[in-house]
């Protein structure tokens, strides 16, 4: 049981150190010699990126943010199928299993937004939350993937369409009819990232929001 025990904090770390990848912080390093933190509006997701790096970082980030959910998920579902593992495994794991994803894929969420490389700041987590959808569930991943485009093709509004992805993630894990994890898990998580952009929030309803596109 304590190797088990092990072998899930070990999951848990490395879904945390994949999340944490701090990309945009480290494109802004690389690219002018910023700490993007200090420009625009401070996060270090694509969005941000966008507005003071150009086009191209930014599809950069959205990309490898995207895929630090989907490693972090294939990685701890590869980890808990090793043998080893398994057979350090309680009665009853594969019962268990979908909760112990479900906490690793928030712990990448969170990570996306509280890496320990620069001091627990980090960006929205919306596209890491995409990432763990899709590796969750891909319909789920898809179905948000869409919605987002949706709605910032009508708003050119990037933080209403995170947030409206973000309810949508709940409704098609039910809809899909996911296990109660990953149901609990979307919740949370969309809690999670509309909380990040609270201040998004105050802007919409002052209409003073920035679009894509505008100065």
């Amino acid at each position: 049981m304590m190797a088990w025990i092990g072998y899930s904090l070990l999951a848990g770390a490395i879904a945390y150190l994949c999340g944490a990848i701090p990309t945009g912080y480290w494109l802004g390093r690389l690219l002018k010699g910023v700490d993007i933190r200090e420009l625009g509006s401070g996060s270090t997701g694509a969005t941000n990126v966008l507005r003071t790096l150009g086009k191209l970082p930014a599809l950069a980030v959205l990309l490898i943010d995207l895929l630090k959910g989907v490693a972090a998920v294939v990685l701890a579902y590869w980890l808990f199928s090793l043998p080893a593992v398994i057979a350090t495994a309680p009665a009853g794991f594969k019962a268990w299993l979908p909760w112990e994803i479900a906490i690793i894929a928030l712990i990448a969420i969170v990570g996306h937004s509280r890496s320990i490389w620069i001091r627990f700041t980090g960006g929205k987590s919306a596209a890491t939350g995409l990432g763990v959808l899709l590796a969750l569930s891909w319909p789920v991943g898809l179905g948000v993937a869409i919605s987002f485009g949706v709605v910032l093709a009508m708003s050119r509004i990037v933080s209403l369409s995170s947030i409206v992805a973000a309810v949508m993630a709940v409704v098609l894990m039910a809809m899909f009819h996911q296990p109660m994890a990953f149901l609990l898990m979307a919740i949370a998580g969309a809690l999670f990232v509309i909380l990040r952009h609270t201040a998004n929030i105050r802007r919409l309803l002052a209409g003073t929001e920035a679009r894509i596109g505008s100065s």
